[in-house]
C-alpha cells in the first residue's frame, strides 16, 4: 500500500467542479492535503476526469481554484482528486489553510487570546 508524503485533514468545505465536456456539479471537499481530496458528491466520476475545481473555504472569500486537478478515483458517492495546477496566488491560499489546519487546537486558541 501506498503512504502518503501528505497529511490530509478531515474538513467539510463546499466545492464546486466543472470539466471541459460540461460535467459540473457540487459536492462537499473532506480530506484535503496540499496535493489533492476526497469529494462526495452525487456526480459519477471517470478516472482520468481533468477537472477545475472550486473549494470555497469561507463565505467573505472567493473560493480557491485549482484551475487542473485529475480524478484518480471513484467510488460510490466520492472520488479523489490530484491536484497539478494551481495559480501562485491559490498555492498560497491552499498553503495558508493547510497550515491553519495543522495546529493544534490549543495553538489557535492560544493565536486567537494573544489577538485579543
Amino acid at each position: 500500500m501506498e503512504q502518503r508524503k501528505d497529511s490530509r485533514f478531515p474538513v467539510g468545505f463546499r466545492s464546486s467542479f466543472s470539466s471541459a465536456n460540461s460535467l459540473s456539479g457540487d459536492g462537499t471537499l473532506s480530506d484535503l492535503s496540499i496535493r489533492g481530496c476526497r469529494i462526495r458528491s452525487l456526480v459519477e466520476m471517470n478516472p482520468g476526469t481533468v477537472l477545475q475545481l472550486r473549494v470555497h473555504v469561507s463565505e467573505r472569500e472567493s473560493p480557491i481554484v485549482v484551475s487542473h486537478a485529475i480524478v484518480r478515483w471513484y467510488r460510490a458517492g466520492s472520488f479523489g482528486c490530484e491536484f497539478v495546477n494551481l495559480g501562485a496566488e491559490e498555492w498560497a491560499r491552499l498553503r495558508a489553510v493547510t497550515t491553519e489546519l495543522e495546529k493544534e487546537p490549543y495553538q489557535k486558541t492560544q493565536e486567537e487570546t494573544d489577538a485579543a
